[in-house]
């Protein structure tokens, strides 16, 4: 590849990595072209992309754009792609987790997120997270539950009186 084509391949890079939430680095070495696909297939399903983008210029696009690039760029050796990661960076981190609980080829080695380095437990930290949606359930769930006890409690009067009046009721 000419120069003016790794520049381009740079810019494509660079451009990924501003769009995206965050990124993981993963080794791939000895993976088949089927099972790359399998991956690619199921982070397409979460708004994420797998990427193999040489070292070197992977390097000089994060240098450029990452405001901690120098060290995720340490983390670029030997054969690793790129995970970027669109949307939900849990629902990502989940499709990659389980990719690589299937594969023992695949190997999560770093990551970037909200311009801090993470590390592979990291990143397996926010794959053990809920989904989106689930945390917005809970965060509604908690701010409703205060309202439902009150609630109980200032009904609790009335219908323990009505309770009191149909058993007297009963009794004559």
């Amino acid at each position: 590849m000419d120069r003016k084509g790794k520049e381009a391949v740079r810019a494509v890079a660079e451009s990924r990595f501003e769009k995206a939430n965050a990124a993981v680095i993963a080794e791939f070495r000895g993976l088949t072209v089927a099972s790359l696909t399998e991956l690619r297939k199921a982070l397409k399903k979460v708004n994420a992309e797998f990427r193999i983008v040489k070292n070197r210029i992977a390097k000089k696009a994060v240098l450029g754009k990452a405001e901690n690039g120098k060290e995720l760029a340490d983390s670029l050796k030997g054969p690793v792609g790129i995970a970027f990661l669109y949307g939900d960076a849990a629902a990502g981190a989940k499709a990659l987790a389980d990719f690589e609980k299937g594969n023992e080829l695949f190997k999560i080695t770093a990551g970037v997120m909200d311009a801090k380095k993470l590390s592979a437990k990291d990143v397996k930290a926010i794959a053990a997270l809920p989904s989106r949606e689930v945390l917005l359930g809970q965060i509604v769930g908690l701010m409703v539950s205060p309202h439902r006890g009150l609630l109980g409690v200032i009904t609790a009067v009335p219908r323990s009186l009505v309770q009191v009046i149909n058993q007297i009721k009963e009794k004559k």
